[in-house]
C-alpha cells in the first residue's frame, strides 16, 4: 500500500532516550492469541527483510506498488530509523525458531505531512491475516498519532486491495475516499467517535472471550513439574503432585501429558526440568516413568498454597491412582514425558510448577506445541520485589510474544463442568457439581474457601478460574467469555485489587444488563493491593468504588458467604418482579424479627404475610401457602420454619417448593437443619416434569435470606430500569478544548491554567464562566462593576477566604459607588485582622502588576456580576491514576465537606446517572423547594453535570477541574467561579486494545 514513501531520504537517527516505551504493548487478536506490538527499532532491519521477502508477490505489489523482491539497505533504513514524532512506525511481533528470535508480523507506519496530517501504511503478513492484526495495528497507530498532534490519517490504496480498505472502513473513524487516476484516496479522521468506541469494544470483546473459550474448552493438557532437583516437600512439587492426582483420580474429557514428575512403580528414566535437555527420547504407548534423583534441592518461594498435603501423603496418593490406572482397559489419559520436546503436539493447555526461571524458560519451549495458555501455579514474581516483578514481565512477554495468555502467578488453577470439555485442572481435591454459576478469584485461600461453601451447599459450577496474582488473565477476561457462555447464567468475582476499573465498569455494565454479574472485594474502597499485584495506586474517596459498581449494575457483596448467599438465589429462582416481601414464619415473633429485617433491607412487608404454629395440619398449611402464592399477594417469599419443640417433618418446606415452583414466585428459605440446595426444598418443574428439580435456596437465618434478596431486588430494579444514554450537545467543540490544553501543557509538570485560558476551554464544552475582574482599589473596583454590570459582589481573592461570607471574604447584591467604596475598604480592614500582618490580600494565582495606588502583586479582590438568588453547588473533576476522571458534586458549604455529603460518578455518565447524582446526596431537596424556597432548575444543572463528565472524559490530561460556586437559581445555573490544573495523561484504558503487564 502507498508506493510513495520509498525514495526519500532517511532521516537522523533517534537518540535512545526517544524510545517511546510506553506504546509497546501486548495484544489479543481476533482469534483468542496474543501478540505484542512495539515502536520499530534500528536493530529490527534483518527482522524486516526477512518479512518483506516473506511476502507474497501480490501483497508486495499491493504495499508498494511495485513487485520489490528486496528491500534495499536505504529502503532498510529509513524504515527502521525513525524519531517517534515525524515518522512512527511500529511492528508486531512473535518468536519462533530454536534461537526464539522475534518475527515481524505486521507494521504500520505514518509520516507526518501537515501539522496535523500524516501518511499511513500497513502491511500485515499473509500467513497473519484474517486475524484482525491490522486492526489492532490501526488502534495503536491512530493513538500515537494523536499523542503527537496528528488528526487525521490519508492513503492511497489500490482499488484491490480491499482487505486494507476494510480496516479504515470497519474501524469506526469518519472515512472519506475517492478515486483518482486508479488510486483509492483514503482520509481518515482520528477523532474518536460513538462508533468507533463501540467497535473496538465490540472487537475486545470478541478476541478476549474467544481466548478464555480456548483456555476453558481445553482437552489436551501438560503438566510440567520441577523434576528430580526438586526434593520432596518443595512447593512447587507439591503443587505439581496435588494436580496429578487429580488428573490420575479423574481426568474428565481430557488427557494430560506429564513432565517433570515420577510416576511410581514405573521403569525410571532421567526426566527433564525446564531448559534442560537432558536424557533420549522415549516414545511408544502407556507412561514413561522417571527417576527420583538423590539429595535435596528445595525451591520455597512462599507460595499461598500452605493447605497442601506432605509430600509422603501426596506421592502415596499418586502412586495408588497410577496402580488403579495401570488396571483399566484403556490406554492411559495421563502419559509421563522425559522432556517437553518429547510431548507430541497440539497442546491446549499447559500447568508450570515451577521456579520462577525455569517457568520462564519451559513457557519458551511450549510455542512449537500450539499452546493456547499457560497456568503458573508457582509463586516467586512480583509479590517478592522488584527482581521478581522484572520475571514476572519476562514471563508474560515470553508468553504473548509466542501466542499465550497466561493465569497466575500463584493460582489455584481452574476447573470448568461443560458437558464434553469436562476438565479440573487445578488444586481442588473435589470437584463441584455441575451448574450455571462461573466464579473468578484471585488469591488460591480464597479460592478454597469458595469452592468448599460451593461444595457444602451442593451449588453447581459452571466454570472456575483463579488467578492469582493477576499478572494477565483477570476477571474482565472472564466475563467477556461468560456473556455469551450458554452454560452460565450468574457470575461471581472476588477481587482482591482491579487494575483497569473504566474497563472493569464497561464491560460489568454490558454484562450486568443480561447476566447478574456479584463481586466481592477485599476493601470496600478498592485500595487495598496484595503483594505480587501490580496495580496503579489511587487517591480517589472511598465510595468511588461503590459508585462505580453501582452504574455498571453490579451486586456489591459484603463477603464471600454474601455473595455465596446471593449466588444460590440467582442460579436457582426467578427475578423478582418487585420489593413486596411475603412472610410465612412459624411464629408470630418470628414473623416481625423478619419483617423488621425486610423493612431494614428498603423493602416492603406485604399484607399477605402470616405465620403457623407448629401444630398446624396439613389443611391448614396449604391454606396458607396458597393464599401467600396468590396472585398479586406479593412479589417475593420469605418461608421461615424454626420449631422449637416439635420435630421438623418437612411438611411447610415441601408445600412451599411446590407452590414455589408452579407459580414462578422468587421464595427463599430459611429452615432449622437445612443450608443451601436441599431434597426437602425441591419441586419438580411443572413445565419439564422428568428434568432437573426446581430448588428454593435455604439460608442459615432469616437475615441472610433476607439480605439476598435485597440485593437480587435492587439488581432486578436496575435491570429494569431506563439506564439513559451519554448526551453529546452540539456546541461542544472537542478539538478546540485540546487544542487549548495541549498549547498550556509543560511535560509532566501540573499546570494552572490563567482564568482566560479556563474560561476558553471550559466554552468549549458550552460552558460559560462567569467574567470577574481582579482588582486594588476601590477605583479599580468601580471601574470593573461599570464594565461587567451592576449589581456586583465583591471577593477577597486569598485562598483561605474565597466564598466564606462569615469571615468577611464577600460582601453581595451591591448596588452603587459609593456602597462599593465603602465595601472595599470594610473588607480591607477587617482582611487585615484575620490575614498574615502587612497582608490582607494575598491572593491565589491571578492577575498581578502595578494598581493606581501603587501597589504592587496580586490583586487582593475580585468584582463579579451578581448571579440570581439561588442554592450554591459544587462540581469537580479529578483524573484519578486508577480509576481515570471522578466526577463529584455537593452543595457548597462547610458542613457538607465536613460531612461529605458528596456523590461521585465515573465517566462516561449517561443523563440517568447525572440525574442519580443529584438526587442521591442528603441535601438534594434544597434544590427541589425546601421550606418553602423556589425550586432550582436542575435541568440546567444536570446539562453542566453531563458537559463536565462529557469534558473530563475525553481530556486525560484535566488533572482537576473545580466549579465553584455555581449557583442554581429558577431558571439556569451560574459558574461564578472556576479553576482547572492540568499535566501530562496517565489514564490506563485508553482508545486501544492491551494486555497489563
Amino acid at each position: 500500500m502507498n508506493g510513495h514513501d520509498v525514495p526519500a531520504d532517511p532521516d537522523p537517527a533517534p537518540q535512545p532516550d526517544q524510545y517511546p516505551v510506553e506504546w509497546e504493548a501486548d495484544v489479543v487478536l481476533r482469534d483468542g492469541t496474543t501478540t505484542h506490538v512495539r515502536p520499530i527499532r534500528p536493530s529490527d532491519a534483518a527482522a524486516l527483510q526477512r518479512f518483506h521477502m516473506g511476502q507474497s508477490e501480490r501483497s508486495t505489489y499491493l504495499r508498494f506498488f511495485a513487485n520489490i523482491e528486496r528491500l534495499s539497505d536505504r529502503d532498510l533504513e529509513r524504515f527502521t530509523v525513525v524519531d517517534h514524532a515525524e515518522r512512527v512506525a511500529l511492528v508486531a511481533v512473535k518468536r519462533v525458531g530454536q534461537d526464539l528470535r522475534e518475527d515481524i508480523i505486521g507494521v504500520a507506519r505514518f509520516d507526518k505531512v501537515a501539522p496535523h496530517e500524516a501518511e499511513v501504511a500497513f502491511n500485515i503478513a499473509d500467513a497473519e491475516q484474517g486475524r484482525g492484526l491490522g486492526s489492532v495495528l490501526l488502534e495503536h497507530l491512530a493513538a500515537a498519532a494523536r499523542e503527537r498532534g496528528v488528526r487525521r490519517f490519508s492513503a492511497e490504496v489500490l482499488p484491490q486491495n480491499g482487505k486494507m480498505l476494510a480496516v479504515f472502513q470497519e474501524a469506526g473513524y469518519v472515512v472519506s475516499q475517492h478515486v483518482d487516476d486508479g488510486i483509492v484516496a483514503v482520509s481518515v479522521d482520528l477523532d474518536p467517535t460513538d462508533r468507533s468506541r463501540e467497535v473496538m469494544a465490540d472487537r475486545e470483546h470478541r478476541a478476549e472471550a474467544r481466548s478464555m473459550h480456548g483456555l476453558l474448552t481445553a482437552r489436551r493438557v501438560l503438566l510440567v513439574g520441577p523434576g528430580p532437583t526438586a526434593a520432596p516437600g518443595t512447593a512447587e512439587r507439591l503443587l505439581a503432585e496435588r494436580v496429578l492426582a487429580n488428573a490420575l483420580r479423574d481426568p474428565g474429557d481430557g488427557t494430560f501429558e506429564v513432565v517433570g514428575l515420577t510416576a511410581p512403580g514405573s521403569p525410571e528414566l532421567p526426566v527433564q526440568t525446564a531448559g534442560e535437555h537432558r536424557g533420549e527420547r522415549h516414545g511408544g504407548e502407556g507412561p514413561s516413568h522417571v527417576e527420583e534423583p538423590e539429595g535435596p534441592h528445595h525451591h520455597d518461594h512462599g507460595s499461598a498454597h500452605g493447605h497442601l498435603h506432605d509430600a509422603a501423603a501426596a506421592a502415596e496418593l499418586v502412586e495408588e491412582l497410577v496402580e488403579e490406572l495401570d488396571d483399566e482397559a484403556a490406554g492411559p489419559p495421563v502419559r509421563f514425558r522425559a522432556r517437553i520436546a518429547d510431548v507430541p503436539g497440539p497442546v491446549d493447555l499447559a500447568l508450570l510448577a515451577l521456579p520462577p526461571r525455569e517457568a520462564i524458560a519451559a513457557t519458551a519451549e511450549l510455542e512449537r506445541l500450539g499452546v493456547r495458555a499457560v497456568v503458573v501455579l508457582s509463586a516467586g514474581f512480583a509479590e517478592t520485589g522488584p527482581d521478581g516483578l522484572a520475571l514476572q514481565r519476562d514471563l508474560l512477554r515470553t508468553a504473548h510474544t509466542a501466542g499465550m495468555r497466561v493465569v497466575g502467578p500463584a493460582t489455584y488453577g481452574l476447573l470448568t463442568t461443560h458437558a464434553g470439555h469436562r476438565l479440573n485442572a487445578s488444586l481442588a481435591e473435589v470437584e463441584p457439581v455441575a451448574g450455571s454459576i462461573g466464579i473468578f478469584c484471585q488469591s488460591a485461600p480464597t479460592a478454597v474457601t469458595l469452592l468448599a461453601t460451593a461444595l457444602r451447599r451442593g451449588i453447581g459450577i459452571s466454570s472456575f478460574v483463579s488467578a492469582g496474582h493477576r499478572a494477565d488473565v483477570s476477571g474482565n477476561d472472564l466475563m467477556q467469555f461468560w456473556q455469551d457462555d450458554p452454560e452460565t447464567s450468574v457470575v461471581c468475582l472476588y477481587l482482591e485489587s482491579i487494575g483497569n476499573p473504566r474497563k472493569f465498569s464497561r464491560i460489568a455494565r454490558r454484562l450486568a444488563s443480561v447476566k447478574p454479574v456479584v463481586v466481592v472485594t477485599a476493601g470496600r474502597s478498592g485500595q487495598v493491593v496484595p503483594p505480587g499485584h501490580a496495580v496503579r495506586s489511587t487517591r480517589a474517596p472511598r465510595r468511588t468504588l461503590d459508585e462505580m459498581l453501582r452504574q455498571s449494575g453490579v451486586i456489591h457483596a459484603e463477603n464471600t458467604h454474601h455473595l455465596v448467599d446471593i449466588a444460590q438465589l440467582l442460579a436457582n429462582q426467578p427475578l423478582p418482579s418487585g420489593r413486596r416481601i411475603g412472610i410465612l414464619a412459624s411464629s408470630a415473633a418470628l414473623t416481625a424479627l423478619v419483617a423488621e429485617a425486610v423493612v431494614s433491607a428498603g423493602l416492603v412487608v406485604s399484607d399477605c404475610s402470616t405465620f403457623l404454629p407448629e401444630d398446624a395440619d396439613d389443611e391448614r398449611i396449604e391454606s396458607a401457602v396458597a393464599a401467600l402464592y396468590a396472585p398479586d399477594a406479593c412479589d417475593v417469599v420469605v418461608a421461615v420454619h424454626v420449631p422449637t419443640v416439635r420435630p421438623r417433618v418437612g411438611t411447610v418446606s415441601r408445600a412451599v417448593a411446590r407452590a414455589a415452583a408452579a407459580s414462578g414466585r422468587t421464595t427463599v428459605a430459611s429452615v432449622l437443619g437445612l443450608h443451601g440446595l436441599a431434597a426437602e426444598l425441591s419441586a419438580p418443574n411443572p413445565a419439564d416434569p422428568d428434568g432437573p428439580r426446581l430448588h428454593v435456596p435455604a439460608y442459615s437465618t432469616p437475615e441472610d435470606a433476607v439480605a439476598a434478596v435485597g440485593a437480587v431486588v435492587g439488581y432486578a430494579r436496575w435491570r429494569d430500569a431506563d439506564h439513559g444514554t451519554v448526551d453529546r450537545p452540539a456546541d461542544v467543540d472537542s478539538d478546540r478544548a485540546r487544542a487549548i490544553v495541549e498549547g498550556a501543557l509543560a511535560g509532566d509538570s501540573v499546570v494552572d491554567l490563567d482564568a482566560g485560558t479556563t474560561a476558553r476551554l471550559l466554552a468549549a464544552y458550552g460552558i460559560e464562566l462567569w467574567p470577574s475582574r481582579r482588582v486594588r482599589t476601590a477605583d479599580e473596583a468601580v471601574a470593573a462593576a461599570h464594565e461587567i454590570g451592576w449589581p456586583v459582589a465583591l471577593k477577597s481573592t486569598a485562598e483561605s477566604l474565597r466564598h466564606r461570607a462569615d469571615l468577611g471574604g464577600v460582601r453581595l447584591d451591591i448596588g452603587d459607588e459609593d456602597e462599593l467604596r465603602a465595601d472595599v475598604e470594610q473588607m480591607r480592614a477587617s482582611l487585615a485582622a484575620v490575614l498574615p500582618a502587612g497582608n490582607p490580600g494575598r491572593a491565589t494565582t491571578g492577575e498581578a502588576g502595578t494598581g493606581a495606588d501603587g501597589h504592587t502583586g496580586p490583586a487582593p479582590f475580585e468584582v463579579q456580576r451578581m448571579a440570581d438568588a439561588g442554592v450554591a453547588c459544587v462540581v469537580r473533576s479529578t483524573e484519578d491514576q486508577l480509576f481515570g476522571p471522578v466526577v463529584s458534586f455537593g452543595l457548597a458549604g462547610d458542613a457538607v465537606d465536613l460531612l461529605g455529603d458528596v456523590s461521585y460518578g465515573v465517566p462516561p455518565l449517561t443523563d440517568v446517572d447525572v440525574a442519580t447524582m443529584v438526587r442521591s446526596i442528603r441535601a438534594a431537596p434544597r434544590l427541589f423547594g425546601y421550606m418553602g424556597a423556589p425550586v432550582a432548575d436542575t435541568a440546567a444543572l444536570e446539562d453542566l453535570l453531563s458537559r463536565m463528565s462529557l469534558m473530563a472524559d475525553e481530556l486525560p490530561e484535566l488533572r482537576s477541574v473545580e466549579l465553584y460556586p455555581v449557583v442554581v437559581a429558577e431558571h439556569g445555573a451560574a459558574v461564578l467561579g472556576a479553576r482547572v490544573q492540568v499535566a501530562g495523561a496517565q489514564r490506563a484504558d485508553t482508545l486501544r486494545r492491551a494486555l497489563p503487564g
